[in-house]
Order: C-alpha cells, then structure tokens, then sequence
C-alpha cells in the first residue's frame, strides 16, 4: 500500500482529502502544519507528499525547501495543494522543484488521478531499463512526453547495420542518439600510428553516442557494428527534450548512461600495469560479463582476434599466442573463432 502524506492546515479539507485518498486503498499521514509535516516525512519515509501552500510557520515552499535538504525524503514526488491560482505561485514552486499542482477547489477524481499519475512515474523511474524497445518504452511513459513509442519513432526506421560496417566516425559532428535494438557494437579510438583500442562495448538496451550530444562537441571515438546489429535513431532535438523535460528522468537517463564509468576506469588501468596474459584474461572476462546470457553456464563468443587485441590493448600476434595457451590449460576452448570460456575462475585469478 502506497505511503500519503498530507499537510493541510485546514481541518475541513486535511479530513476530506485524507478520507478520499484512503477510500481509494492509499495510507495516509496528516499533519496540520508544515513543521510537522517535515518531521513526519522522514519518520515515515512516504511515496508521495501533497502539502498546501498557504500555511502559519514554515509554508509549503519552507516544507519542500526542507524535503529538498534531507538526504532521506530529498526524492520524494511532491504535489502543491492550494487555492492560489496566479502564474506567479506556479512558477515558483516548480522552480523549486515541485512535480504537480492540484488547485482548491478540486473534484476528487482529479486528485486521485494527479496522485496515480504521480505515483506511476516514480514507479518507473525506480525500475531498471529493460532491454529492447519496452525499456525505451518506459523511459519516455515516465518522461511525461510522448505517451508511446510509435509517437516517438514514427516516420523514421531502425537502422540495420552488418557485421563491421561503420555507425558515426571519430571527429563528425552529432545529431542523434543511438539505442541499441538487438546487436552489438564497439567504439574504438586509432592512434596515429594506426593502432586501435576498443573504449567501450554496447548490447541490447544500451545507448551511444550521448557523450557529444551533452558537450555538444565532435564524437571522440568511431562506432562499428560487431555483428547484425538493428539501432533505433533518436534525433538530437528529442533526446534533449527527454532529458530537460523532467529533473528526474534526466537522472535516471544520466545513471544509465554513466553505469559503466567505473569498469571503464578499471579496464584502462589493467591496459596500463598488467601483463598479457592478465590483460587477455580480463578481455575475454569483459566481453563475458557484456554478452552473457544468465542462462548460460559456459559463455562463447565469436570475435575477430583483432577485435580481441584492441580490447586488450596488444598486438594481435600476442592474443594469439596467449589464447593458445589459455586452451592448452584448458582456460577455454577454440572452435574456428569461437571462444568458450570453460575455467571462468582460474581467469578471474590470473596473476598478474
């Protein structure tokens, strides 16, 4: 049962209000002024806050400053209630970064409709993005934006690209966001003397191409499919409407974007002090923990040894050779290009 609470000053309309959100299976918490307001919500920790505005003591702007301040309850929706109708009174509390308004006199449908609206995009918001068009699916129903993703994709394709073919190039200027259907892909940085190091991998349910979209600079890396792989494209203008539209869902966006910052970080730490064999060992460890399927007890993928040396950060002569003797320890097997992972542990604990 969804967690209330209700700060109204007004005897009459904290009972009305309170009896017609618990009719409708809602738990609610009153309190009479602002002050107990505050105390309550990191008391009782609730989904959803509706406070009023005009109020003796600390004010209904004073109670969302405060919720605002407190790392506890500083996430909480929270809905103005009030008989003040001037724009000036609306702009200031979503400013301050109220999620709704609800104005007196108000029908009880419309309250119960602005409060399950609420609750529903807190809902998915908190949820994990799934893979797939459901999962962007989601994101833009939590948004508030487009209400389906035929809206959002209608008159443009997803893009179909083969095995090696190239999606944007090092140094061109962005004006879409990709998101990744079913597929693989790489991004690659090529050194001046013709060396290629992979900076990231991407699967189903993954976006790219965000970074120069948000700098508003060139792309700092190529984009190559791995295998098939169908993209669905975001022009630039919509990804920004989806991120400034609603403080929340730009962190949730931001959060999906930036997950991987930390194994990033790692990976070019172990290029930089590890040895080979640590260094393909963790290679075929990434590309384990990117594309497997959970119900997969041994993992195998199908890679290039090129692919697999610029993941490494070596040469290609080198991951052959180490691969070679990975199989010879029976680390993994190799059928033509496919590898399989069969002593996931004894990598995991290569000494460096």
């Amino acid at each position: 049962m969804k967690k209330i609470l209700l700060i109204e000053d007004n005897d009459d309309i904290r009972e009305n209000t309170a009896e017609i959100l618990e009719l409708s299976n809602y738990d609610v918490i009153v309190a009479e002024n602002g002050k107990i307001g505050v105390e309550k919500a990191i008391e009782f920790l609730p989904d959803l806050i509706i406070c009023d505005i005009m109020m003796p003591g600390l004010d209904g702007y004073g109670v969302l400053h405060a919720v605002h301040r407190n790392e506890t309850i500083k996430n909480t929706p929270f809905i103005f209630l009030t008989a003040k109708t001037e724009r000036s009174d609306f702009r200031k509390g979503m400013e301050l970064g109220a999620d709704d308004y609800i104005t007196k006199p108000f029908e009880g449908i419309e309250l119960l409709n602005a409060v399950e609206s609420r609750l529903k995009k807190i809902d998915l918001l908190k949820k994990e993005l799934i893979p797939g068009l459901d999962g962007l699916q989601n994101l833009m129903e939590a948004s508030g934006g487009k209400n389906s993703l035929k809206d959002f994709t209608e008159d443009r394709n997803i893009n179909i690209y083969k095995k090696k073919q190239l999606i944007y190039s090092q140094g061109n200027h962005p004006n879409r966001l990709y998101y990744v259907v079913k597929g693989k892909v790489k991004t690659f940085k090529i050194h001046e003397d013709g060396k290629e190091l992979v900076t990231e991998l991407y699967s189903t349910g993954d976006f790219l191409g965000y970074i120069p979209l948000l700098e508003d600079t060139v792309y700092k890396d190529s984009a190559e499919a791995l295998e098939e792989t169908e993209l669905a494209v975001i022009p630039k203008e919509d990804f920004k409407e989806l991120i400034n539209k609603n403080a929340e869902v730009a962190k949730k966006f931001i959060k999906l974007l930036a997950k991987n910052i930390t194994d990033k970080e790692n990976h070019l730490l172990g290029l930089a002090y590890n040895s080979l064999r640590k260094k393909v060992a963790e290679a075929l460890l990434m590309l384990q923990k990117k594309y497997s399927n959970e119900q997969d007890e041994i993992f195998a993928i199908d890679i290039s040894r090129e692919n697999l040396a610029s993941i490494a950060g070596t040469a290609t002569e080198s991951v052959i050779r180490t691969l070679s003797d990975f199989r010879n320890e029976k680390l993994i097997e190799i059928n033509g290009g496919n590898i399989k992972i069969i002593n996931k542990k004894k990598l995991e604990n290569m000494i460096n």
